[in-house]
């Protein structure tokens, strides 16, 4: 079967009710903190993606036993301690980043060197940041060029805390750091910018000896050692990154409505709903609820009469950093000028999004200035496309891909899509999902 989709129409006019896939971020952790409980850890809905199935393998390999059956993985942990170290270890974290730099934390103590690598896209990305501040708790870090994968670890069994500042607004490497805290004896102490808090939730829910401080714009950490973590059962809310696909699909198509169920609206993932809401969009939660921490809803969008173009506060982007690129689409049929800036972050993801959103919508038609950091949309109401657009050669970046897929389905013209298996990384379901909205 050819690796690529053509798409020639518009999607027509919808009203629907989707269930979509679990929340990566939360997955990963999810498996990850499971593995060093002491006992048997359960979740339902996770997301069956491989880079979880890649952090599945990842744990394996450390004496982790899961068992995976009817969209329920059990996960049996062997506590604080408890990984198996063996010599020639490698861990294939694939294009996880999330699994790459978070298991990096939880290798601090290794006995023998432990090599993590990565598919193409993964490997060109900077490992630095989680290989520097891991390095001073007394562990060795080596990296290809200073900076990328392949890493090798060489743990230490005389680990000391660290006081860190994470100024990148970066969850991963925040993450990484918390979890080599609860491996080391003492009070490591973290100032992070404002970013994805998943970690810091599961951790309180657990009762594990962490505390937050919140300011405006950083966080105060502080972890401690832990000694023991119970089993967490664990039902996965939908993610949010996956549902922005759909939110856009229905803002920019005619006279359309949405609902998705049992979503996660942690307030620091839903960055891209409040620069919508700035734009003219109306949302409704319904149902909503804590859970484990977390703030789950049901979600309920229509088509917006008018767009209006926005000027967008920086300090929204870590909380919509992996939702820019429909967003920006849906500038681009904004009426006006809309502006984003600070956005270097981007440029290192799987791919350099802030260059490849540029290209979308230069290949679009639209009038786009942009910088290394910064993008300014010259949005169109009446954009509409009558050509042929391709698109390939992009790091098999999933969100590059489906952000093609919403374009072509909002705008029209033809388009050829490449790589499509690329969506295997983080959501495999989507363009199944996605055919219900054409019948």
């Amino acid at each position: 079967m050819p690796n690529k989709i053509v798409l020639k129409k518009k999607i027509p006019t919808f009203q629907k009710k989707i269930l979509i896939p679990g929340d990566k971020s939360i997955s990963i952790r999810w498996i990850l903190i499971s593995s060093l409980s002491n006992g048997i850890s359960q979740a339902k809905n996770l997301l069956m993606s491989e880079d979880v199935l890649a952090s599945i393998k990842a744990i394996k390999k450390l004496g982790v036993k899961v068992n995976v059956k009817n969209n329920i993985c059990k996960i049996h942990g062997v506590g604080i301690n408890g990984y198996k170290y063996k010599k020639n270890i490698v861990i294939n974290a694939q294009n996880s980043g999330t699994l790459g730099r978070l298991i990096s934390g939880l290798l601090i103590d290794t006995p023998f060197p432990i090599k993590i690598i990565g598919d193409n896209s993964l490997s060109k990305r900077d490992f630095k940041r989680v290989a520097k501040p891991l390095s001073k708790f007394g562990a060795s870090f080596y990296l290809r060029n200073s900076s990328n994968l392949p890493l090798t670890i060489m743990g230490s069994k005389k680990l000391k805390p660290i006081k860190f500042f994470e100024d990148k607004g970066s969850a991963q490497c925040k993450s990484s750091i918390i979890f080599a805290g609860i491996k080391t004896n003492g009070k490591t102490l973290i100032k992070a910018k404002k970013s994805r808090n998943h970690t810091e939730l599961l951790l309180k829910y657990l009762k594990l000896p962490i505390k937050i401080i919140k300011n405006k714009n950083f966080d105060l950490i502080e972890i401690n050692k832990v000694k023991k973590i119970k089993p967490i059962n664990y039902n996965i809310p939908a993610d949010i990154s996956s549902g922005a696909f759909f939110i856009a699909l229905t803002v920019l198509s005619k006279n359309s409505k949405l609902t998705i169920k049992n979503i996660n609206i942690n307030p620091t993932r839903i960055g891209i709903i409040k620069i919508l809401k700035k734009m003219g969009v109306k949302f409704l939660f319904l149902n909503k609820r804590i859970y484990k921490g977390e703030f789950i809803a049901d979600i309920f969008i229509q088509t917006p009469k008018n767009l209006k173009p926005i000027n967008c506060p920086p300090e929204l982007n870590s909380a919509a950093i992996d939702e820019f690129l429909v967003i920006f689409l849906i500038a681009a049929k904004a009426k006006g000028i809309s502006n984003f800036k600070n956005l270097e972050e981007l440029n290192k993801k799987e791919s350099p999004r802030l260059r490849w959103g540029s290209k979308i919508l230069r290949m679009m038609g639209v009038k786009v200035i942009s910088t290394k950091n910064s993008i300014r949309i010259f949005g169109n109401p009446k954009l509409s496309i009558h050509k042929k657009i391709v698109i390939k050669k992009y790091l098999k970046d999933h969100r590059v891909f489906m952000t093609s897929v919403i374009a072509a389905l909002s705008f029209g013209g033809e388009w050829h899509i490449h790589d499509k298996d690329s969506i295997n990384s983080s959501f495999p379901s989507f363009l199944k999902i996605l055919n219900k909205f054409k019948k």
